[in-house]
């Protein structure tokens, strides 16, 4: 059976509550973590300002619900600039950059999630707008083919990828600056949950704060969203306040365990351990035994597996580590059939 991946995935889905937006924070000061690039995005917005001129433009690369959207819009908030989002996918034409670029005001920001997906016709037109603030736009086609040149106010081009190493070396050489936000420890989970509790209206304690941040995989989408579910199950049992005690019992539901691993961490190591031994096995195989695509394995849970140590990632494929073997209750190198 193929396990829904929502409950992991700290990407925004369509319908997703107003309570995300309005717990993202309203100023850098606000934003929790990634302190080194937060002290340099300062001091280039101080310079801007100082001079007058828009950003340079910003390149934010790391797993997906650790801040790059938040950071672009506090970025044009700080600046004071008219923001326009959009994603590498929805831009399937010329046309629809053009659309958008000119229609920014001077300093805008545009931000494009997912700007690795940009198709390489349209990313060829990005060129020479981030370095001339121009577009060389053809008209017609054959003999009465021509070229009109667009000026483009000065603005502002933020990316976000999840996958950095996608990016063709022409755009990513054209980036001022390029952050890299890295997975959250659980004090600084705790300190958003806590922030977010208080926009809730939610008495969370301490206990349940540590397990629920414990739990998150370092990133503070997947904690607001576990805080909201578990205060689903507070609300429906008329409790007082977040306990550890209820905590543990929502997410329990969730089919979260105490090493914050989903349904679908489990099921992936439980095939490395019960259908290749252990591995290595590479993963479109993988893919294909989990019923999942590759994208999904590759963006949401290796890199979380990756970080605590439950697989290794060799050039035959992937492997399992003591951790990992111990998550599916075997040793290394143990027997495998009881998972066959």
């Amino acid at each position: 059976m193929k396990i829904p991946a929502e409950s992991l995935d700290p990407r925004p889905r369509a319908g997703e509550p107003t309570q995300e937006r309005s717990l993202r924070p309203s100023s850098l000061d606000e934003f929790v973590g990634q302190e080194r690039l937060k002290e340099n995005l300062r001091i280039q917005i101080r310079a801007a300002r100082k001079r007058g001129e828009p950003l340079e433009h910003l390149l934010f690369y790391g797993p997906p619900g650790l801040g790059k959207t938040t950071l672009a819009q506090l970025l044009a908030r700080e600046m004071e600039s008219e923001l326009i989002a959009t994603s590498g996918p929805a831009l399937e034409r010329a046309g629809d950059l053009v659309g958008l670029l000119t229609s920014l005001g001077p300093g805008g920001l545009l931000f494009v999630d997912e700007i690795h997906r940009v198709p390489r016709t349209v990313e060829e037109y990005l060129y020479a707008a981030m370095e001339d603030f121009q577009l060389d736009i053809l008209l017609d086609r054959g003999p009465a083919a021509r070229s009109v040149r667009l000026t483009l106010a000065p603005f502002t081009l933020v990316g976000a990828t999840t996958r950095v190493g996608l990016l063709t070396a022409p755009l990513r050489g054209r980036f001022g600056f390029t952050g890299h936000l890295d997975f959250y420890a659980p004090p600084q989970l705790g300190e958003i949950l806590r922030r977010s509790a208080r926009l809730l209206r939610l008495q969370l304690t301490a206990e349940a704060e540590a397990l629920i941040a414990s739990r998150s995989r370092g990133t503070p989408r997947i904690a607001n969203r576990l805080l909201r579910r578990v205060r689903d199950y507070v609300e429906a049992h008329d409790a007082d306040a977040l306990t550890a005690e209820l905590a543990a019992r929502a997410l329990a539901l969730l089919r979260i365990d105490d090493r914050g691993l989903h349904e679908m961490d489990r099921r992936l190591l439980e095939a490395i351990a019960g259908k290749f031994g252990g591995g290595p096995v590479g993963l479109a195989t993988l893919a294909a035994v989990l019923g999942e695509e590759e994208d999904t394995l590759e963006d949401l849970l290796e890199p979380f597996l990756l970080r605590e140590g439950y697989i290794e990632r060799t050039r035959r494929g992937r492997t399992l580590t003591r951790l990992g073997f111990e998550a599916v209750g075997l040793a290394a190198g143990g027997p495998q059939e009881s998972l066959l």
